[in-house]
């Protein structure tokens, strides 16, 4: 198994794809704030998924690195937030990309709280 096979990964990299599209029309003076910030996060669900696999030998670390992905999928939320609030997406949008937030949010928690599942063994 590979962390790319991992459902909240999946998820993950397709939500920041779709904000990745989506904000792509916000406007241009947000491009170094929201934009930039939304971006950064997002992706950062990705990565902090990928090392935490990488350290699921670990118990400890493993749950840490998936609690750095939880932290940047809380900021993502935020910063929905704010396109929301900004009028740089609309409501129906907004509630898709929540939803798939706390989605995400359930997956991460649930692997924190199951670490045996996903191949971490205590030492």
């Amino acid at each position: 198994m590979d962390y790319r096979d991992l459902i909240a990964y999946q998820k993950a990299f397709k939500l920041a794809m779709r904000i990745f599209e989506i904000s792509k029309n916000f406007p241009k003076e947000e491009i170094y704030s929201l934009t930039d910030q939304i971006r950064r996060s997002s992706r950062s669900v990705c990565s902090c998924i990928g090392d935490s696999y990488r350290k699921r030998r670990y118990p400890a670390h493993f749950i840490s690195k998936l609690s750095d992905s939880d932290m940047e999928n809380t900021e993502t939320q935020v910063w929905l937030n704010f396109a929301l609030a900004c009028k740089y997406i609309d409501a129906s949008t907004f509630s898709e990309l929540d939803q798939e937030v706390v989605e995400i949010g359930k997956l991460l928690n649930y692997m924190m709280e199951n670490p045996e599942k996903f191949g971490s063994k205590r030492i």
